[in-house]
């Protein structure tokens, strides 16, 4: 499988169909297959007439998985991204982040805006404002001794997700112990690019979209009927409104 080097750590990545490339960030403790391809956005962007491009972030999936807190900055995760793109000799692309995914998707954006044609920030929304207030609580659920020894029903549901996954607990301990930069809103709203904010109407991690849009001027909102934010990621309206922007940006 594909691999590439960036400042040391091995990144894996996928690459599907062809045209435009759509560069794919997925959320925590998740990784690009589970968040990407079995959800079939992968094929939904190919048919569409696009290049989705799938990496896993370090600490997940088939990558490098240090753990080292001081490893999992989201700038340096952000750093991953446009060094796939320089491997891979894009010089700009549409990217989609969910949940962390979002946040690394937000600093690429504000560090190399050159890079990026457009923005989907998917999963986070106003809470993309602020840092993960409950980190310590997830990270603690990821280190007890079982899952059964959880007593936070937030902190059980990533710990099962995790496991479920087959992913590191060590290396998404330090990813998650590493915190959470919030996003600088003025940073945002001069992103010189169309930014389409994506959110299940149930989501309380990702927060309500009025507070981000205020910040926003060339941001749209699509929020997704009926969904939370663990069901949000694959339903089909969300695809259909990605594909509508992606088609009708600039």
């Amino acid at each position: 499988m594909p691999h590439f080097n960036s400042d040391g750590l091995r990144i894996h990545y996928e690459i599907h169909g062809a045209g435009d490339p759509v560069l794919l960030l997925h959320g925590f403790a998740s990784n690009g297959r589970v968040n990407w391809v079995s959800t079939s956005w992968t094929k939904t962007l190919a048919d569409a007439g696009f290049q989705a491009i799938v990496m896993d972030h370090r600490g997940h999936g088939q990558s490098d998985k240090p753990h080292d807190p001081e490893a999992y900055s989201t700038p340096l995760m952000a750093e991953d991204a446009r060094r796939l793109l320089d491997h891979l000799g894009i010089g700009q692309a549409d990217v989609m982040g969910y949940s962390m995914g979002a946040r690394v998707a937000a600093f690429l954006a504000i560090h190399h805006p050159q890079r990026v044609r457009s923005l989907i920030l998917s999963g986070m929304a106003a809470n993309l404002l602020k840092g993960v207030e409950d980190s310590d609580e997830i990270a603690d659920a990821l280190e007890a001794e079982s899952v059964q020894d959880v007593p936070s029903p937030k902190g059980r549901a990533f710990r099962q997700f995790a496991e479920r996954v087959g992913g590191d607990l060590r290396a998404l301990t330090a990813c998650m112990r590493a915190g959470r930069v919030p996003v600088d809103a003025d940073a945002l709203g001069k992103l010189p690019i169309p930014v389409l904010v994506t959110v299940g109407s149930r989501d309380e991690i990702a927060g309500p979209p009025e507070p981000l849009l205020q910040h926003m001027p060339q941001a749209t909102a699509f929020v997704i009927p009926g969904r939370d934010h663990m069901n949000a990621v694959g339903d089909r309206s969300h695809k259909q409104a990605v594909v509508e922007f992606l088609r009708s940006r600039p």
